[in-house]
């Protein structure tokens, strides 16, 4: 018997005046409890659609994720943005936004929740900073797989 197994990835472009100035992978991070708990509530339920998690927020915390996180350790405040979702294979959701920042900051986390504000956090990504000034975006593109066993 084989377990269902998530992996995720989290890539993050920092854009400067039109041009790409860095790009970050990171890979297999925490997919946290509550994610996890709202998915089996919602098959107990028989909802037919739940949640759009596709509402991205970063901020500057830097303690590690853990399976317990349920926000992010510092966001920066600013409006979470809403992805655009895409179905990369039959097993694989991926939700991408663009954040243009309104101030200078060192983001190093990403969060995923299902509502603009508030909402229940899917996933945490800690990185290291991505220095950013004001006007200057990153696009986040967040990436999860299941695998099925048999």
């Amino acid at each position: 018997m084989r377990l269902i197994k998530i992996k995720s990835q989290l890539i993050a472009r920092h854009i400067r005046n039109g041009k790409e100035v860095s790009k970050r992978v990171v890979k297999n991070k925490v997919v946290t409890d509550a994610f996890v708990n709202d998915i089996v509530d919602n098959l107990i339920a028989e909802v037919a659609a739940f949640g759009d998690y596709k509402f991205h927020d970063s901020g500057t915390g830097t303690v590690a994720e853990a399976a317990g996180d349920t926000a992010l350790g510092t966001a920066c405040g600013e409006a979470r943005d809403t992805g655009t979702q895409v179905e990369v294979a039959a097993n694989q959701y991926r939700s991408v936004a663009t954040h243009t920042y309104t101030a200078t900051f060192a983001i190093t986390e990403h969060g995923l929740f299902n509502v603009a504000s508030a909402g229940i956090l899917m996933d945490r990504t800690v990185f290291t900073a991505i220095n950013v000034v004001s006007g200057d975006k990153i696009e986040f593109s967040f990436t999860i797989s299941f695998s099925s066993g048999g």
